[in-house]
């Protein structure tokens, strides 16, 4: 069987081989075109050492990013390639780091230190596959299943706990029997993982076709309690309203799956109704509301990003998603929505309408969802038109002010504030010498100095 690597990549693995060094593609580059897919990145193993690899690439730039454990990467134009000396490894101390890495000759030493069968492949167009763990077969079976001992494995690292349930989500496997009940044996060990190694985990699930099936996955392993014990309360919590069919857990996953594949939608997705739990209400009809969830929900996207160490910016978006999620019941007219645009930015805007359409169909059969259509419609209306929703759009600065003889200081912002609300209100008034004139209307520079 032939499988068609790019030159850049080829090129690699043919010089080592002419120097006398075994080379092969290795991982989920051999995995991803085994299923048809383009892989995203290719990875190399080889006998070659590191200093041999530098030796062979002389005339290439080459990196050192962990030379210790036998990674160089080869610099090309067309993109990187980390190239790393077959490996085998000691025991794992602290469920993450193997106790020793000693460099080997045997390519099977390499594939045997590997996660799952999947990713236990190997290729090059000399020697064809290599498959010594059968990994062909558990792609044809659509199986995630550990390399040896699924205790083993895991022990070696938790991490890949979460790695089964990412692979499955993001191929649409199921897992291995024997390599889930060790996943669930050992699930209260990831809290030993590092929050960023978690967080990426997540991220990757929460992309991936059907978000919803991984996220049941760390359920029903108990690994979801672990790193994300704030949804857990919403699982089978009755909403005890007519205009939601769900539980509170059913419907965030519903919402999870229908949003577009953008991390910070998918995150608001996740969050969004998280606080209900903690903020039902009965009325005097048994009838459940949630009065403040939105709210409560945006506080704990924050606390729990912030553990994960996500990107402040991505905190900040997610945040304003869910406190804002519950709007679509808001009669905005015209300047509220300019005055929605300014406090999410165009594109959340847009993000915002995502989350709320996926929400409003996963709601109830019968909910509509033409007012937001509307709404949507309506803000790219204002942006095509180039109106004005914030003080660097109107016509006037601070600079022109102080012109005008007002001396610099919270008298700028309040004037400016006060102009955009009139041009918000009537955009027709969007000049430099009609702005002039409404400042000296209602401000007198002598009285502010």
């Amino acid at each position: 069987m032939t499988l068609d690597i790019p030159d850049y990549v080829k090129l690699i693995i043919e010089r080592l081989e002419r120097k006398g060094y075994e080379a092969y593609l290795v991982g989920g580059s051999v995995r991803d075109m085994l299923l048809g897919k383009t892989p995203t990145d290719y990875d190399i193993a080889t006998s070659a050492s590191p200093d041999e690899i530098e030796s062979v690439f002389y005339d290439f730039k080459t990196i050192d990013i962990g030379k210790k454990f036998g990674t160089i990467i080869v610099s090309q134009e067309k993109r990187d390639v980390e190239v790393t000396t077959f490996r085998r490894e000691g025991k794992y101390l602290d469920g993450r780091r193997p106790e020793w890495v000693s460099f080997s000759s045997d390519v099977k030493d390499d594939l045997s230190r590997r996660d799952f069968t999947i990713n236990a492949i190997a290729y090059n167009k000399t020697k064809g596959i290599l498959d010594p763990f059968d990994g062909r077969e558990d792609l044809k079976r659509r199986i995630i299943k550990t390399v040896g001992n699924p205790e083993e494995r895991f022990n070696e690292d938790y991490l890949r706990i979460l790695r089964a349930a990412r692979f499955a989500s993001q191929l649409e496997f199921t897992i291995d029997e024997s390599t889930f009940q060790a996943g669930k044996q050992y699930s209260s060990h990831i809290k030993k993982v590092s929050m960023e190694r978690i967080f990426n985990e997540v991220y990757k699930i929460l992309l991936s076709h059907i978000p919803s099936y991984g996220i049941r996955i760390l359920e029903k392993m108990g690994a979801l309690k672990v790193i994300l014990p704030e949804i857990i309360p919403a699982i089978d919590f009755k909403q005890r309203n007519p205009h939601h069919e769900m539980d509170v857990y059913d419907h965030i996953l519903c919402v999870l799956d229908s949003v577009p594949s953008v991390i910070e939608i998918r995150l608001a997705a996740l969050f969004h109704d998280i606080g209900k739990p903690h903020t039902l209400t009965i009325d005097e009809e048994r009838i459940g509301h949630f009065y403040g969830h939105d709210e409560l929900g945006a506080d704990i996207s924050k606390e729990v990003l912030k553990r994960f160490k996500a990107p402040n910016e991505l905190i900040e978006e997610v945040y304003n998603l869910v406190k804002e999620h519950m709007n679509h019941h808001t009669k905005f007219k015209e300047k509220g929505l300019k005055r929605l645009i300014r406090r999410l930015g165009e594109k959340e805007v847009f993000n915002l309408i995502e989350l709320q359409i996926a929400d409003i169909k996963c709601s109830n059969k019968e909910a509509t969802m033409d007012h937001i259509i509307e709404r949507r419609n309506k803000i790219k209306e204002i942006l095509e038109k180039d109106e004005a929703y914030d003080i660097k759009q109107i016509a006037i600065n601070g600079k022109d002010l102080m012109e005008l003889g007002f001396e610099q200081g919270p008298i700028i912002g309040e004037i400016l504030e006060y102009l955009l609300e009139k041009v918000m209100e009537k955009p027709e008034l969007n000049d430099k010498e009609i702005l002039k004139r409404i400042v000296l209307e209602k401000y007198t520079p002598s009285l502010v100095k």
